[in-house]
C-alpha cells in the first residue's frame, strides 16, 4: 500500500519525503528536482509497540511500515503532457492515497512557480489536472457503455447513468471523492474505474516555524476550501522537521520539540494519518524472540490476518488466540492474562480489532 506525495514544484515535497524516510531525495530550489519517483518505506510510530516491548523484553522489535512515494512536481497542462505530466499522472495512478502538499508559508528566498503564495490556487491547479485526466477516462468508458445501453442492456444503462453523473461532476470541477454516490453504485461502477480523484487525500499544509503549533491563516483557508471533500488537513513546518531529523540523539530531538511547544514531530502525525488514510490497522504478535506490528486492511478476518504472516497460516487456519491490547497492558504478561480468563479463542469469522495481540493455530 503506497501513499504518494504530490504538489506543485517548490512546495516542500522532497524535503518532507526526506523527513519521512532515510532516503535522500534531492531537495533544491528549482522545479523538477525529483525526476524519478523516490520510494521510502517508513516506520509507523506506535506507542503501543513500545509498551509491549517494555513488558515482554523481546530480542527484537519490528514496527509496521507504510510506503511513501515522492512524485515529481506537477504544473498546469500536465493532463496534456506539459512538464513531466504524463509521468506524474502514471506514478500517482499507482498509489493508493494522496498526500497533497500545499505551501502555506511566505519566504521571498523560495521561488513559487506561480510567483505568489496562494494554497487554494495551488490546490485547484492540481485538482484541475487530475480531474481532466479522470474526465478523459470517464468519457472513453462512457462511449463504450453508451453503445451497449442503446441496445436495451439494463446493466449498461445503469452504468451509463453513473458515468454521466461522474462526467458532469468532473466538468464542474468536483473530484470524484466529493460526488455523492450510494455505496452499492460506488462498489459496482465507480471503484473499478480506479480514478485518480477518487483516491483518499490528506492535505499537508507546509507552514513556517512560527505556525508549527497553531497553524496560520493559510491553513484555515485550506480547511474551509476542503470541508465538503471528506479529506483530512494537517499542518507541519517541513523545514523545521528537516532540522529535527538532522539531530543525532532522541534527547536532542525532544528538547528541540519542547522548545517549539510540540509533543511529537509533525511527521509522526502525518505517517499515522497516512496509515489510516490507506484504511490500514495493526495487530501485534508478542513473544521472547520478537514483538511485531503487522499491517492489515481494516475489516480483515482472523484467517486473512494470519495470511499476512504466511499464506500457510491462512490456508491451514484452525483458530486464533486473542488478547486485547488493554488487557495485555493491565495484566502485564500473556500468562497473567490467561490466569485472569481474558484470552479469547476466535474462529474464522472473527474480524480483527486494531491493537489485538494474537497467536494463530494452524495445520497444513
Amino acid at each position: 500500500m503506497k501513499a504518494g506525495i504530490v504538489g506543485l514544484p517548490n512546495v516542500g515535497k522532497s524535503t518532507l519525503f526526506n523527513c519521512l524516510s532515510n532516503a535522500k531525495a534531492q531537495s533544491a530550489n528549482f522545479p523538477f528536482c525529483t525526476i524519478e519517483p523516490n520510494i521510502g518505506v517508513v516506520n509507523v510510530p506506535d506507542a503501543r509497540l513500545e509498551k509491549l516491548e517494555a513488558l515482554v523484553n523481546p530480542q527484537q522489535v519490528i514496527p509496521a511500515t507504510v510506503e511513501i512515494v515522492d512524485i515529481a512536481g506537477l504544473v498546469k497542462g500536465a493532463s496534456k503532457g506539459e512538464g513531466l505530466g504524463n509521468q506524474f499522472l502514471g506514478n500517482i495512478r499507482e498509489t493508493d492515497a494522496i498526500l497533497h502538499v500545499l505551501r502555506c508559508f511566505d519566504n521571498d528566498n523560495v521561488v513559487h512557480v506561480d510567483g505568489s503564495v496562494d494554497p487554494i490556487r495551488d490546490k485547484e491547479t492540481i485538482d484541475m489536472e487530475l480531474q481532466l485526466k479522470d474526465l478523459e477516462s470517464v468519457e472513453k468508458k462512457l462511449d463504450k457503455v453508451a453503445r451497449a445501453a442503446k441496445t436495451g442492456n439494463k446493466e449498461a444503462q445503469k452504468e451509463a447513468a453513473v458515468l454521466t453523473q461522474l462526467k458532469a461532476g468532473l466538468e464542474s470541477g468536483t473530484s470524484v471523492r466529493a460526488i455523492p454516490i450510494s455505496d452499492d453504485v460506488y462498489r459496482d461502477f465507480v471503484k473499478p474505474l480506479q480514478l485518480i480523484t477518487d483516491k483518499p487525500v490528506m492535505y499537508v499544509c507546509n507552514v513556517d516555524e512560527a505556525a508549527a503549533v497553531d497553524g496560520n491563516a493559510y491553513v484555515e483557508q485550506v480547511k474551509e476550501a476542503v470541508k465538503d471533500e471528506n479529506a483530512e488537513v494537517i499542518y507541519l513546518a517541513v523545514g523545521t522537521e528537516a532540522d529535527i531529523t538532522e539531530l543525532d540523539t532522541y534527547e536532542e530531538r525532544q528538547l528541540f520539540l519542547e522548545d517549539l511547544g510540540l509533543s511529537e514531530p509533525g511527521s509522526a502525525k502525518l505517517i499515522q494519518g497516512a496509515y489510516k488514510l490507506l484504511n490500514l490497522e495493526t495487530y501485534f504478535t508478542a513473544g521472547e524472540k520478537e514483538v511485531r506490528a503487522w499491517t492489515i486492511k481494516k475489516g480483515f478476518t482472523a484467517p486473512q490476518a494470519a495470511g499476512v504472516i504466511h499464506t500457510d497460516f491462512e490456508k491451514g487456519f484452525i483458530r486464533a488466540e486473542v488478547i486485547s491490547y488493554n488487557d495485555f497492558v493491565q495484566y502485564g504478561s500473556e500468562a497473567k492474562v490467561k490466569e485472569a480468563g481474558k484470552m479469547r479463542v476466535e474462529g474464522k469469522d472473527y474480524v480483527v480489532k486494531d491493537g489485538d495481540v494474537m497467536h494463530f493455530r494452524f495445520n497444513v
